[in-house]
């Protein structure tokens, strides 16, 4: 019997759950939720037209990505963020992204390096539509391509998993405008490093990133706990 070859599905179908999951993450991440705000079931059923099921999956699937805090009696609310919980957060993207640009600048290739630069200009125009949503698709991208080149997947897996977070803080920074440097300029910066193979570039452009970030956040998280 012939044996049928399938394709592979690179893009799978987005389920419900799926949908309703992007689309509260995405309302978390761009502030229309504010922290501290409780999620309540039923105005959520309403305007997303879904059911409590999905709704409370949803919650829980945020809840684990540390978006959202379920309050002894106050139910869901979005989570809170502090400067020594963002503090980590910045030190673990600081050994995972470092390692991942030095590994993917040794080994760099003619095809990923079309491709990183490929995902700088579809990251350079998120930042030009001033589109959160886009904009922080469009950044996972770039870093996929990143530790896709280096081979670092497991490290990527625990990337995805703060993702939320991650998000959040770049939220705070991106509406700042006395960064030492601009966001574009920085990426820029990792990828003419990655892609011409200069591994202490490399690493350098990417810690350069990550403490001007981190300051930015350092100041408006102090300013928010003092207000």
């Amino acid at each position: 019997m012939d044996k049928t070859v399938l394709s592979k599905i690179k893009h799978p179908p987005a389920t419900l759950r799926d949908m309703v999951q992007e689309r509260m993450r995405e309302a978390i991440i761009e502030g229309h939720f504010k922290p501290g705000d409780r999620l309540v079931e039923r105005p959520l059923c309403e305007q997303l037209g879904v059911s409590r099921t999905v709704i409370r999956e949803t919650i829980r699937y945020l809840e684990a990505e540390g978006l959202v805090e379920i309050l002894p009696g106050r139910g869901p609310i979005v989570a809170l963020m502090n400067w020594e919980d963002a503090r980590q957060i910045y030190e673990i993207r600081r050994m995972l992204e470092t390692a991942a640009a030095r590994t993917c600048a040794a080994q760099i290739t003619p095809e990923r390096a079309q491709s990183l630069q490929a995902a700088l200009t579809h990251l350079k125009q998120g930042f030009s539509d001033k589109t959160p949503g886009a904009l922080f698709r469009a950044t996972a991208d770039f870093y996929s391509e990143i530790f896709e080149g280096a081979g670092h997947h497991v490290a990527w897996d625990i990337v995805q998993r703060l993702n939320g977070r991650i998000s959040r803080l770049r939220m705070l920074t991106l509406a700042t405008s006395d960064r030492a440097k601009p966001g574009p300029s920085h990426m820029q910066a990792i990828c003419d490093a990655i892609t011409s193979g200069d591994a202490d570039a490399a690493q350098a452009a990417v810690h350069a990133h990550l403490k001007d970030t981190a300051t930015i956040a350092e100041r408006v998280l102090a300013e928010e706990e003092s207000s």
